[in-house]
């Protein structure tokens, strides 16, 4: 079982950008491409190496007016880490 960074990044194998012809985030890699949801993307985009765990969840509560993300999120980046997606 992987644990997840304190301050989870995407490793440089791994590319998120936006789509077009998917109208959609996805995950580029070396062996394809992940299509992202709306809140993998969301939570992605603040894995910069440079947010804790605690402070993604703040900052997804505060944007989505939203609360208890916490265990969602670690849910995520648990699922992430396994795939390898995170330095």
């Amino acid at each position: 079982m992987h644990t997840v960074p304190e301050k989870p990044a995407l490793s440089r194998l791994f590319r998120m950008q936006w789509e077009e012809t998917q109208n959609n985030y996805v995950l580029l890699y070396p062996e394809g491409m992940v299509k992202l949801n709306g809140s993998a993307a969301e939570i992605l985009k603040r894995c910069d190496g440079q947010h804790s765990v605690p402070a993604i969840v703040e900052e997804l509560e505060q944007a989505f007016q939203a609360s208890g993300l916490r265990a969602d999120v670690d849910d995520f980046l648990r699922a992430a880490s396994e795939r390898g997606w995170f330095v």
